[in-house]
């Protein structure tokens, strides 16, 4: 049986509650959108391949709680990730300040070679706007990050954003490839993933975990 993927990458959303991080993963890997809010408890994640200079690229993006109490138990998985979102939401001037915390938390907790891009959600609602354009930029450069404003309503720069840190995360693993290659006989445990983070899965299809 041919494999499915060539190489498995680990990206985390971060950011506050709230912004639109499951809205996000949502409308990329399911091109659906749930306007309703209803906030993460611990970590969900879900997976998604791509096709990067002729390499299948399989992600698998964790969607983390924003939630002050749950911050000790997401920080656990920054050590596996290979690619971070940074997200703020452009209506809210209080989650873009924040951003500085959560690149503090991924210098302090993710791996040397972690890439990150800066994420400014939900730029459909030009009119509630607090939080320019410019700024975002400005941030983004500070930090050397690749900048992307989104809407997960309307589907822009969703995909763009999603495949942008796969590339990065494909570039800076370059040399490193042959060890990440996923082989026939080597496909990714979740059993083994969820072992070793002490996570349970509570669903049918392996896409959602909670915390025991």
């Amino acid at each position: 049986m041919a494999k499915q993927y060539d190489v498995l990458f680990r990206l985390l959303l971060l950011g506050d509650s709230g912004v639109g991080k499951t809205c996000l993963l949502c409308r990329f890997t399911d091109n659906e959108f749930h306007p309703s809010h209803i906030s993460t408890i611990g970590v969900d994640f879900k997976m998604k391949t791509l096709e990067i200079d002729g390499i299948k690229v399989r992600i698998q993006i964790w969607d983390t709680a924003g939630q002050e109490r749950y911050q000790t138990i997401t920080k656990q998985y920054y050590r596996r990730a290979q690619g971070i979102f940074l997200v703020y939401d452009i209506t809210s001037e209080r989650s873009f300040q924040h951003i500085m915390k959560w690149a503090s938390d991924v210098d302090e907790y993710a791996p040397d070679k972690v890439q990150r891009i800066l994420v400014g959600n939900k730029s459909d609602e030009e009119q509630k706007r607090q939080v320019a354009t410019a700024q975002g930029n400005k941030l983004a450069k500070a930090y050397g990050m690749d900048f992307f404003e989104t809407s997960a309503f309307t589907n822009h720069n969703i995909t763009e954003s999603f495949t942008r840190l796969a590339e990065l995360v494909l570039q800076a693993n370059k040399k490193d490839l042959d060890v990440l290659r996923v082989s026939a006989n080597d496909k990714l445990s979740l059993g083994a993933l969820e072992d070793d983070e002490g996570v349970c899965d509570n669903s049918s299809d392996a896409q959602k975990t909670c915390w025991c």
